[in-house]
């Protein structure tokens, strides 16, 4: 194996092959590596359908080996540290790595224990989750017969913002079509003020919310699962002139002990854990104190050292980490690069935070929210113009794009290094 190159990449996720490929598009001389370990890769999107017993599992994944770009090499190891001043990266099997550019592009991992009692309830199958075990939610939901089906998200920024609310109107939309509305309790609790920052998309979801009878708890923060009385303890999160009072005998079973736990009792909890960049990340020069990677908002160039650049869920973005955020990043990141390889400036600096939430709303239903930085709502005009509807609204045909479009555009497009 060799011990430099031209471009280092560390992640095999949808970020690390893009830029390969795109890359490779550009200049297929470059000499490029990829650092993955896993033998597998997944399109993570889809595993909300899979959770609602409406997509195969298996077509979520491929060999890491399919969608590996020609011409570059992958090394099958993990990274394990920096020396951004020597332009190392340290290895766990095959030594150090020098690079002329870097391009981190590690996702982020499940830290469940940032919740005490989570790692135990995932574990025994008391709480289900689509970012673990989406064909474990499916059999939850399925076999859920009565009371309350608690769907919540820690503070800590997740892949996909949307994901924790969407499995809850599809398990709604299943429990009213199995008969089940009058005896079940849906609640969603959130440590966010607001169902959705857009609010074209808001005003959308305030009306399925509605529709499904669903209880929405803004400002709940889960600090605790009791495993044994299946009871979820929340922090609220409110200013205190904003914190509601919770009576005793309310149709939930909740109680507020003092002003700050709130519990909640379930009979079925579905949750997105707590996430954090990958610990060697958190703990290196590169991460910023939040221990996200330390990069500039527009042109994804590191702050520090200007022939790192990081994206992806990775990143110290303020944006929804999605995969829709990446297709808009990659083109910049390699657009920078090139311009360095050529003894230029990095002087793409035109990332506005776009990402984008498929959010499913029940079976055949689906909203497309778009946006900025700011939280505008800025549909993309190529699908506008393909859609002739407002994707603010929810939609059939928006659905058939969650369900065929876009899985079909991951494989063959972006998995490509296609724009797309």
């Amino acid at each position: 194996m060799k011990s430099h190159y031209q471009i280092l990449i560390i992640g095999g996720g949808t970020a690390g092959i893009m830029t390969a490929g795109q890359l490779l598009r550009k200049n297929k001389k470059l000499d490029i590596a990829i650092i993955e370990p896993s033998e597998t890769h997944y399109y993570q999107p889809a595993w909300t359908l899979v959770g609602a017993g409406t997509y195969d599992f298996n077509k979520t994944k491929k060999p890491m080996a399919e969608v590996m770009p020609n011409g570059v090499d992958w090394i099958k190891d993990k990274a394990v540290g920096f020396d951004p001043e020597k332009n190392t990266v340290a290895m766990e099997s095959s030594g150090d790595i020098t690079y002329d550019y870097l391009v981190v592009a590690t996702g982020l991992v499940m830290e469940p224990s940032m919740i005490k009692g989570l790692p135990e309830a995932l574990e025994k199958g008391v709480a289900c989750s689509n970012y673990i075990d989406p064909e474990h939610t499916w059999e939850t939901i399925r076999n859920f017969k009565k009371g309350n089906a608690l769907f919540t998200q820690p503070t800590t920024p997740i892949k996909c913002g949307g994901a924790p609310q969407k499995i809850a109107y599809l398990a709604a939309d299943y429990f009213g079509k199995q008969g089940l509305k009058d005896s079940t309790n849906v609640i969603f609790a959130t440590p966010g003020s607001v169902i959705f920052g857009v609010k074209e998309i808001r005003e959308t979801l305030n009306k399925v919310i509605d529709r499904y009878g669903i209880h929405f708890k803004p400002f709940y923060a889960p600090k605790e699962i009791d495993i044994e009385n299946r009871i979820v303890h929340f922090s609220h999160t409110a200013p205190e002139e904003n914190r509601c009072v919770i009576n005793e005998d309310n149709e939930l079973g909740e109680k507020m002990i003092g002003d700050v736990d709130i519990q909640v009792p379930f009979d079925m909890l579905h949750i997105a854990p707590p996430q954090a960049a990958p610990k060697f990340i958190r703990e290196s020069i590169l991460a910023n104190e939040a221990g996200w990677l330390d990069v500039d908002h527009f042109s994804m160039q590191h702050n520090k050292y200007s022939n790192v650049f990081g994206l992806g869920d990775v990143a110290a973005l303020p944006t929804a980490k999605t995969g829709a955020a990446v297709r808009k990043q990659v083109p910049i990141v390699v657009d920078n690069i090139i311009s360095l390889l050529g003894g230029k400036t990095a002087e793409n600096h035109s990332y506005n935070g776009y990402s984008s939430c498929p959010l499913v709303t029940g079976f055949g239903k689906m909203t497309l929210a778009e946006f900025d930085y700011n939280n505008n709502f800025i549909p993309d005009p190529k699908l506008k113009r393909m859609l002739v509807f407002n994707s603010a609204k929810e939609h059939w045909r928006l659905w058939m794009l969650k369900k065929y479009g876009l899985p079909y555009l991951y494989w063959n497009k972006m998995m490509k290094g296609k724009n797309v």
